[in-house]
């Protein structure tokens, strides 16, 4: 089965460069298992594709505009139409392609996206989902910013589409799903959280455990952890800085004194793996559950590495027919 990826030429902090640097390296990973093409201004993107030897094997879609990491979804809708994320949104809804990446405006993303693909049916609102590593593997994070205000059934739905992606994306059959909150008694939380409880703990096809606290999250007592847009935003972002603090002191600490300087080289093995396991970029590619079409956003600051793994993530979806099943389990309830 060969995926078709379309990825949005003019998003990210350091695009196009950055998104030219991942495109070549999946063309160098995948072989012919991956369609890639990039979408942007031809005059732009055309020279570079040349210069890393891309253009035979990465198709060109023109797009008139690009969208800035400042422009507000309303200006975006209003007078950008033929921007890249417009002209890959359509693409997919076309059928020409079957994911669309970007690591522009995750604001703009979602709407575009929800614009010109709509949510598949029965689905209210969509969530952007993100993989955090934990003490056993990973757990699925969402909604981490697409919704900042949640009614108790969009938290259902959340863990539906949350439990569908454990179980089509990392091969978990029967998913546990928490609901991030203050304490794990049934009592705590806010009204729209206590109230989501109850509907969770109700919902046939969905494996409940309860309240997850914050500090639970990295325990991996859950494999899907549930909140709203607000929380689940500011959360994740905790942990990046969190993650970014603690590499930053090890860094610093082993090249503080010869000593500390041969235990590094001596532990230069494990303390790699622990860079990637704590490094975001190796978790890059947050996908946008509940949209009639696959859209993967990236981190904005994603080196190629790190857009390459978002790529990544977008072709397992597509695999694994992740569609389907979120539509099935939102038609089941």
């Amino acid at each position: 089965m060969t995926v078709r990826i379309l990825v949005d030429g003019h998003g990210g902090d350091e695009a196009p460069d950055v998104v030219i640097d991942a495109l070549t390296r999946v063309c160098a990973d995948c072989g012919g298992a991956v369609e890639l093409g990039i979408v942007g201004q031809r005059q732009v993107l055309q020279p570079l594709l040349a210069q890393a030897k891309l253009t035979d094997r990465v198709a060109l879609i023109h797009a008139d505009d690009v969208i800035g990491m400042c422009d507000s979804p309303a200006k975006v809708m209003r007078g950008k139409r033929n921007s890249s994320m417009h002209v890959g949104a359509r693409q997919i809804k076309d059928g020409h392609w079957d994911a669309w990446v970007s690591a522009g405006n995750t604001g703009a993303l979602m709407a575009v996206s929800k614009l010109v693909l709509r949510t598949l049916p029965g689905v209210d609102r969509p969530a952007i989902a993100s993989l955090i590593p934990s003490m056993e593997s990973a757990s699925l994070f969402l909604d981490i910013g697409a919704n900042v205000d949640c009614s108790p059934h969009h938290l259902l739905q959340f863990a539906q589409m949350g439990s569908c992606y454990m179980q089509v994306a990392e091969g978990i059959a029967s998913p546990r799903v928490g609901l991030l909150n203050i304490g794990s008694e049934e009592i705590k939380g806010t009204e729209v959280v206590k109230e989501a409880g109850a509907l969770l703990a109700e919902a046939e096809g969905i494996r409940y455990i309860g309240n997850v606290e914050a500090t639970q999250i990295f325990q991996g007592v859950a494999d899907v952890v549930v909140c709203d847009g607000f929380v689940g935003n500011v959360a994740l972002k905790s942990m990046e800085g969190t993650a970014k603090l603690i590499l930053n002191h090890l860094k610093h600490e082993l090249k503080s004194a010869p000593v500390a300087r041969i235990g590094a080289m001596l532990a230069g093995k494990a303390l790699r793996r622990t860079k990637d396991a704590l490094s975001p970029g190796e978790h890059n590619g947050a996908p946008l559950l509940g949209l009639n079409g696959v859209v993967v956003k990236s981190h904005g600051s994603a080196d190629g590495h790190a857009l390459a793994c978002a790529i990544a993530v977008a072709r397992r979806e597509v695999e694994a027919g992740l569609l389907g099943r979120i539509r099935g389990a939102i038609e089941a309830t």
